[in-house]
C-alpha cells in the first residue's frame, strides 16, 4: 500500500485533515502535518469522544480516527491539505456508535449477498448574509423564482467556483440551479457507491460552506431557515447493482424489477423510523409538515406513499432501474442518509416486501388517511420514539449505535422543550 506521506511528496501535501463526523453530523477534525502522516495512518488521531457528539463520558478512552487512504481529497481552493474521512476506533475495537463504520458493515452486508447500492444526492443550500438573519440577495424576490436565470447569475461566482472544485475532483458535476425558494440553490454531481457519496457529500457541505464564506456570504443546509420559504431538501436517487448491472431495472409498469420493489417496500415500511436518521432536527418538521409556502407548494412530502414521475410523494420512481427518495432534509448526516436507506432496503429484500399500490394523485390534496395513506411524523419526538421501535432497524444498524443515537437525540427534544417561545408567550398569557 502507498504510505500517505509518499503520496503527499509527489502532490504538494504539507497537512492533512483526519476527520469524521459524529452522531449529529458535525465534521471533526485534527490538522496533521505530512511528516507524521504515516503514524496517524496506522496509530489514529486521538480525540475525546465526549467532547463530540458520541454517547461517551469523559472517563473514556480516547477515540482513534483511523484516515482511510482511498477517501483522499485535496482542498481545490487549498491542494497543500488534504482531507481524509477516517474510521473511529477505540479500545481495539471500531466504534460502533460511529456514522461511516455504521454505514461501513451495512455496505459490507450488501456485498455479501452480492449487492451494491448506488446513490446520487441532491443537496439544497441557501446562502444567506453571514449574521444568518436573511438571504445574501436582496434582489431575489420572486414569488416563484425556481430555474431563475438572472438570479443565478448573480451568484455565478460562488456557484462556478464549487462546481469547478467537483470538476477537479474527478466528481461528475452536470447542473447546478436556482431552486424553489429565494436565495435557495442544488448542485448535482454524478452517483457513485454509498460509501463514496456519503464522503463526497460530508466534503461538499464543508466546501460549500467554506467558498460561501470566502465571497463573504454564509451557506446553510437548514432545513426550514424561513418560514414562508420552500425548506432545503436533500434526495437521493438509488438503484442497486448486482454484477455489474443495474439490478433496479425490470419490466414493470415503471420500469422497476422485482429487487427494486422490495427495497422500496423496505423503505415504506420503515418511513417513520427512518425519519429520526434523515430528518434529524426539530427544524426538520417544519419543512415536511409546513403549510403552502409564498411559491404555492412546499416540494417536501407530507405521506408515506409512492409513485411515478410525480414529486408529491415520498418516493417518486423518475424513470426506469432507479428511485428517488425525496424525505431526507438539509440537516442530514451523509452517512446515515445512506445507512438508513441501505438498512430498510436491504430488510425489504430479504422479507419480500410490498410497497402496495403506486398512486398517481397530487398528494398534497389528498385527504389524510385516504387509500391507506399514513402521514409522516409530526415531530422529531414522535420519528424518534418510531425509530426506537423498530426491531428491523434495530437488528440492521446495531443497537450500540441505535441506543447512542436515541439518547443524544431525546435529550435535544428536552433541551428544545425548555425553550420558551414567543409564540407561547402571545397564545398563553391571557389563557
Amino acid at each position: 500500500m502507498t504510505q500517505l506521506s509518499a503520496i503527499a511528496k509527489e502532490q504538494g501535501i504539507r497537512f492533512f485533515l483526519i476527520a469524521y463526523t459524529d452522531l449529529f453530523g458535525i465534521l471533526r477534525a485534527k490538522l496533521v502535518p505530512a511528516s507524521a502522516i504515516d503514524g496517524m495512518a496506522e496509530d489514529g488521531a486521538g480525540f475525546a469522544g465526549f467532547a463530540t457528539w458520541f454517547d461517551m463520558t469523559p472517563a473514556d478512552p480516547d477515540v482513534l480516527a483511523v484516515p482511510d487512504p482511498d477517501s483522499l481529497i485535496q482542498l481545490p481552493w487549498k491542494p497543500e491539505v488534504g482531507w481524509l474521512a477516517s474510521n473511529p476506533w477505540m479500545g481495539g475495537k471500531l466504534v460502533e456508535q460511529a456514522p461511516r463504520n455504521v454505514l461501513r458493515q451495512l455496505v459490507d452486508r450488501g456485498h455479501s449477498q452480492g449487492l451494491e447500492m448506488q446513490t446520487g444526492v441532491e443537496p439544497e443550500f441557501f446562502l444567506i448574509q453571514a449574521d444568518g438573519t436573511a438571504i445574501a440577495d436582496p434582489a431575489d424576490r420572486q414569488t416563484k423564482p425556481c430555474y431563475d436565470q438572472l438570479t443565478l447569475m448573480r451568484r455565478y461566482d460562488v456557484i462556478a467556483a464549487i462546481s469547478d472544485a467537483m470538476e477537479k475532483l474527478g466528481w461528475g458535476p452536470y447542473q447546478n440551479d436556482h431552486e424553489d425558494a429565494n436565495g435557495q440553490y442544488e448542485m448535482n454531481w454524478l452517483y457513485a457507491p454509498a460509501l463514496v457519496t456519503a464522503d463526497r457529500h460530508v466534503f461538499f457541505k464543508y466546501m460549500v460552506r467554506t467558498i460561501a464564506e470566502r465571497h463573504g456570504m454564509r451557506a446553510t443546509f437548514m432545513p426550514k431557515p424561513f418560514t414562508t420559504l420552500t425548506g432545503s431538501g436533500c434526495h437521493a436517487h438509488i438503484s442497486v447493482w448486482r454484477g455489474g448491472a443495474n439490478a433496479f431495472k425490470g419490466g414493470d409498469a415503471l420500469g422497476l424489477s422485482p429487487l427494486a420493489n422490495h427495497f422500496l417496500g423496505g423503505l415504506m415500511a420503515h418511513a417513520d423510523g427512518l425519519c429520526a436518521l434523515t430528518n434529524p432536527a426539530v427544524n426538520s418538521y417544519k419543512r415536511i409538515n409546513a403549510p403552502v409556502t409564498q411559491s404555492g407548494a412546499t416540494w417536501s412530502p407530507s405521506s408515506i406513499s409512492w409513485g411515478g414521475n410525480n414529486r408529491t410523494h415520498m418516493v417518486r420512481v423518475p424513470g426506469p432501474g432507479r428511485i428517488e427518495y425525496r424525505l431526507a432534509d438539509g440537516a442530514v448526516n451523509p452517512y446515515l442518509l445512506q445507512a438508513g436507506l441501505l438498512a430498510a432496503g436491504l430488510d425489504g429484500i430479504a422479507e419480500a416486501r410490498d410497497p402496495g399500490t403506486a398512486l398517481d394523485r397530487n398528494m398534497y390534496a389528498a385527504t389524510s388517511g385516504a387509500d391507506g395513506v399514513r402521514r409522516l411524523p409530526l415531530n422529531l419526538l414522535d420519528s424518534v420514539r418510531a425509530f426506537q421501535a423498530s426491531t428491523s432497524l434495530r437488528a440492521a444498524l446495531g443497537a450500540a449505535f441505535c441506543e447512542a443515537y436515541a439518547k443524544l437525540k431525546l435529550q435535544e427534544w428536552d433541551s428544545y422543550m425548555r425553550y420558551l417561545t414567543q409564540w407561547e408567550r402571545d397564545s398563553t398569557l391571557d389563557c
